[in-house]
């Protein structure tokens, strides 16, 4: 009588001391989903493709910093008008919580050259403008000076002033003006500085900065700051007017101002803001405001890379921005922008509406958006600011079309997925935030690189929670939720991962890149794509050789064992672990 080797190995292994149960549940949070690279306008999703393949930063990120650059460019020349009395700015705020070293500063400097070389040539042109402003300056100043020594003189004489006065006052209204020079980009800037900037140099900017801790974390943040410096952000955002009352200096007033923000801050850092700030950053909707991603770190998968002698997609994105911020821009008397007004067509129309009110619809009590509804309830909005900067980046006037919305739709959505993940783990202890996010690196790396033990070093140094004790908590809650088991060989630590973890992901979706007949790129999604050989060629290597130790020498059977392990997650994990304890492979 024969048996199969396999089915042999794996009762052996799953015998009811052995078996795994099924994992329990950690939280009811949700499952990170890929990037919907595929709705973004041609040219930027050939530069995200071209740069991802290059920097191997995060595909969220990469996007976050190509949107960024659109809505600094577009956001001075067009408003976007959704239905009768709601209508606003097109800039976006993008937030990325992702560790330092996710190459965001890399990312940024691609998409913002254009951005950078278009300040640099206007404060060059500007040059002559600002010697001659000086020199005016230089001049008033003279004549005022005069006119107070001379108001001063007659006050001593006890003769009348008020022709002097007059001719003060007189001047006063005619003291020159600075030069309205482009300056677009900021790193650091505080709230207050920033509006001062937009009031009185350039009306439109861009907070964009790795460093997201600056803003978040920085004195202008602090508990007694807080509040109104981030009302103050909102109302550029909705692009509001903003009058800032100064004791000490010079009050001033932000008229027709457009801002856009693209940071990344630390986890950490961010839950220190929400510490410190309490509930604002929520019930001031501050964050509500914001498109945001949590992608997963690339930190320790990225084998270095020539750099490639050309950039062609990334230098035709570069270009399109360079057209678009050579464009006039129309500013007032006042110094406010007078951005012109962009319409949804009837088909973007109908599908914005579609699109509001399915979101509306789950933001009572019990729907699945009721906990974001604060995030929810600016979705649509910001699907629409990205509809209108879709439309001027591909075709450059008309109505928003349908397609346009579609996309832009698709990846509001992917962001308001992200905020639901985010807060719903925001809310949860540190020790069960930090056994969320480990498992879920843990079964996309395990996915990813067809493994089911990972070594605990390994892991220290790869993973996302560096501190060792907060580590060894996370492993335990995985443990006890049956998602993880220790196996121990010596001093030697490793981790196996539950098999129906694996199972859950042996199929997943992909989206394959193709060519048309135009040669125009295209995205095709591919729904469910069977991983075709889970087994790595160390791991068959290993088995192989622990079937040899237990003298297993026919040879159709060891294919029939190897051949199950390269497409049945349960056969593979069952060998290796059944191997690793008898042999310690």
């Amino acid at each position: 009588m024969t048996y199969n080797l396999l089915d042999k190995i794996v009762a052996d292994q799953f015998t009811p001391q052995n078996v795994w149960p099924d994992p329990q549940s950690l939280t009811a949070s949700h499952e990170a989903e890929p990037y919907p690279i595929g709705a973004l306008p041609g040219i930027v999703r050939a530069a995200v493709t071209e740069v991802a393949d290059f920097v191997k930063a995060p595909v969220p990120m990469i996007a976050s910093s190509a949107l960024s650059a659109l809505s600094l460019a577009i956001q001075a020349h067009v408003d976007v008008r959704r239905a009768d009395k709601l209508q606003g700015p097109t800039g976006l705020f993008l937030l990325t919580i992702a560790d330092s070293g996710e190459r965001k500063s890399t990312c940024d400097g691609l998409f913002t050259k254009a951005i950078k070389d278009y300040e640099s040539a206007e404060a060059e042109k500007a040059k002559p403008d600002i010697k001659n402003y000086k020199a005016d300056l230089d001049a008033w100043e003279a004549q005022r000076s005069g006119i107070k020594d001379k108001i001063r003189q007659l006050s001593k004489e006890s003769k009348p002033t008020a022709d002097m006065q007059s001719a003060l006052r007189n001047l006063e209204q005619e003291k020159p003006e600075p030069p309205k020079i482009p300056r677009l980009m900021y790193q650091d800037a505080t709230p207050e500085a920033l509006a001062f900037a937009l009031a009185k140099q350039w009306p439109s900017a861009g907070v964009v900065s790795a460093e997201g801790g600056a803003v978040f974390g920085g004195h202008a943040m602090s508990k007694d700051a807080a509040m109104r410096n981030m009302a103050l952000l909102n109302q550029l955002w909705d692009g509001a007017t903003l009058n800032i009352d100064r004791r000490t200096s010079e009050s001033f007033t932000v008229r027709g101002a457009r801002l856009t923000m693209a940071l990344q801050i630390q986890e950490p850092t961010l839950r220190e803001f929400f510490s410190k700030s309490g509930e604002l950053a929520r019930g001031t909707g501050f964050l509500a405001r914001f498109l945001i991603s949590r992608p997963t770190s690339t930190q320790g998968f990225r084998p270095f890379t020539e750099a490639p002698a050309n950039w062609p997609a990334l230098a035709a994105f570069n270009r399109r921005i360079a057209e678009i911020l050579n464009q006039p821009v129309n500013i007032d008397d006042d110094g406010a922008l007078t951005p012109a007004m962009m319409s949804l067509s009837p088909q973007a129309k109908r599908a914005w509406v579609e699109f509001h009110d399915t979101i509306e619809s789950d933001l009572a009590t019990g729907g699945a958006l009721y906990d974001i509804r604060d995030v929810a309830s600016k979705t649509a909005d910001n699907a629409a600011r990205l509809a209108a900067l879709f439309q001027v980046f591909e075709h450059g006037t008309g109505a928003v079309s349908g397609d346009c919305f579609e996309s832009a739709s698709r990846i509001a959505a992917w962001h308001l997925k992200e905020s639901r993940r985010f807060f719903g783990e925001l809310a949860l202890p540190a020790e069960l935030a930090d056994a969320v996010r480990l498992d879920s690196w843990l079964t996309e790396y395990c996915s990813r690189e067809r493994k089911g033990i990972v070594n605990k070093r390994f892991l220290h140094q790869h993973g996302p929670v560096r501190d060792k004790n907060r580590l060894d908590a996370a492993i335990s809650e995985l443990i006890e939720h049956d998602r993880l088991r220790l196996l121990k060989a010596g001093r030697k630590v490793d981790l196996s991962v539950n098999p129906a973890l694996l199972i859950a992901t042996a199929t997943v979706a992909t989206t394959a890149t193709h060519m048309n007949a135009d040669s125009q790129t295209t995205v095709a999604s591919v729904a469910s794509v069977a991983v075709a050989n889970l087994l790595l060629a160390e791991e068959e290597a290993a088995i192989r050789t622990w079937l040899a130790r237990i003298n297993e020498t026919n040879p159709e059977k060891i294919e029939d064992a190897i051949a199950k392990c390269r497409s049945d997650p349960k056969a593979r994990m069952s060998c290796l672990e059944q191997a690793k304890a008898d042999f310690a492979l």
